[in-house]
Formats: structure tokens, C-alpha cells, sequence
């Protein structure tokens, strides 16, 4: 996750901004992810161990964690995107992830293990002057 990102450039300039929202909006349809019932948190690779170790700090199914159609993360989902790439199927349009349901779950306790280890390397490599 911690790839470079022109997203705060992006933001900080609003004529960039309005510019810029309409093509990603299109692109993030495009991608179709959303019409098989996953969200962009669920297209995060897992084989780093920060992502791992967020998916084992993802709160129990009554928490905060989203009711998703299926997420291999989640136990007792059902596999439903699983079944629809199989099949070369969508999923209807009132079963498809809305642009609003699509939020980050995954995402935030990525950055904060990310920043949390940022910060114990920082204290490993400080030095005490007197």
C-alpha cells in the first residue's frame, strides 16, 4: 500500500479535482469489481505481512466489518463473486455494489499498521546525545 500517489496533488488543486473525478469514476466502473459484489478494499493483494496482519485486526462479523457478498476474508460469506467469474455472469443491477456501499474497510488499518511500523523503526534507529 504504500506506492507512490498523486492523490494530494490531485486534491490541494480544485480545478485538477473536477477535472479528474469524472474519469476516475469512470474508470473505477470500468474495472467491473463492483458488479461481480466485491469492493476495492477486497482487490488488495495479500501477500505482504502488513496486509495480513490487518485482515487478522478486522473487528468480528457483528462489528464494523461490512456485510459483503463474499470476501475471502471474511468466514460464512458467500461466494458469490467467486461463482460469477466461474460462470462469466454478473450479478443483477440491485445485487451489484453500489459507488456508496463501496467504502474502505481494509484500508485504514493497513495505514495505521504502516504508520505504527514507520515509527518503531524511527525509535530502533534513534541515537541519544547528550
Amino acid at each position: 500500500m504504500s506506492a507512490p500517489s498523486i492523490t494530494n496533488y490531485i486534491v490541494k488543486r480544485p480545478w485538477l479535482k473536477r477535472w479528474m473525478t469524472p474519469l476516475a469514476q469512470w474508470y473505477t466502473d470500468a474495472a467491473g469489481y463492483r458488479r461481480i459484489g466485491l469492493k476495492a478494499d477486497d482487490l488488495i493483494p495479500e501477500e505482504s505481512e502488513v496486509v495480513q496482519t490487518a485482515i487478522k485486526r478486522l473487528p468480528p462479523q457483528g462489528g464494523l466489518r461490512p456485510c459483503l457478498p463474499y470476501s475471502p476474508r471474511i468466514p460464512g460469506s458467500s461466494p458469490t463473486p467467486f461463482t460469477c467469474s466461474i460462470s462469466h455472469t454478473l450479478l443483477p443491477a440491485e445485487e451489484q455494489i453500489k459507488p456508496h456501499e463501496d467504502v474502505e474497510y481494509l484500508s485504514p488499518i493497513i495505514r495505521e499498521i504502516e504508520a505504527a511500523n514507520k515509527e518503531r523503526e524511527d525509535l530502533d534507529h534513534l541515537t541519544v546525545r547528550k
